[in-house]
C-alpha cells in the first residue's frame, strides 16, 4: 500500500510532468554577407510535455523582426508562408531546417559574422524559453544532427 506522504508527493508533481517547457536543441542561424537584410535560423522543438503547445513568437537577439515561415514550392517556384502561430502536439518534434520550416530574420543591420553566438527566446503558450545559436557559415551550414 503506498503511504499518504507518498501519494501526496507524486500528486505535488503531477503538473510538472504535463506542463514541461518544450525542449530545444541545435539553434542556429545561417551567417549574411554585409548588407542582407535577411536571414535564416533553425532549430528542433521537443514538447515533451504532457500537454499540446504552441509556439507563439520568437526573438533573436539583435534581430528586429523574427516571422516563423514555411517553404511552398509555388509553380516551379520556392516561396515563403507564414507559418505562425506553431502548434505542437505533446511528444512532438518539430524541426526547423533549410528547405521547410524556419525562422525568417527580417530587417537585419549588421551581418550574421560565422563564429558568434546569439540568444534565442521562444515565446510558446506554456511559457517562455531561452536559448543560444551559433552562427554558422552559409556554406556548409546545414550539419546532422548528432
Amino acid at each position: 500500500m503506498v503511504s499518504r506522504s507518498a501519494w501526496l508527493a507524486w500528486l505535488a508533481l503531477l503538473p510538472s510532468l504535463t506542463t514541461a517547457a518544450p525542449v530545444i536543441e541545435d539553434a542556429w542561424l545561417r551567417a549574411t554577407p554585409p548588407g542582407a537584410a535577411m536571414g535564416a535560423g533553425y532549430l528542433v522543438i521537443d514538447n515533451t510535455g504532457g500537454a499540446d503547445d504552441r509556439l507563439l513568437a520568437v526573438a533573436v537577439e539583435g534581430v528586429p523582426a523574427v516571422e516563423i515561415h514555411r517553404t511552398v514550392i509555388v509553380d516551379g517556384v520556392a516561396r515563403m508562408r507564414r507559418a505562425e502561430p506553431l502548434d505542437i502536439a505533446s511528444g512532438q518534434r518539430i524541426v526547423l531546417e533549410p528547405g521547410g520550416l524556419h525562422l525568417m530574420l527580417m530587417g537585419l543591420t549588421e551581418a550574421l559574422a560565422a563564429g558568434r553566438e546569439v540568444g534565442i527566446e521562444l515565446r510558446f503558450e506554456s511559457g517562455i524559453v531561452k536559448t543560444r545559436a551559433a552562427i554558422r557559415p552559409a556554406s556548409g551550414a546545414r550539419r546532422e544532427a548528432q
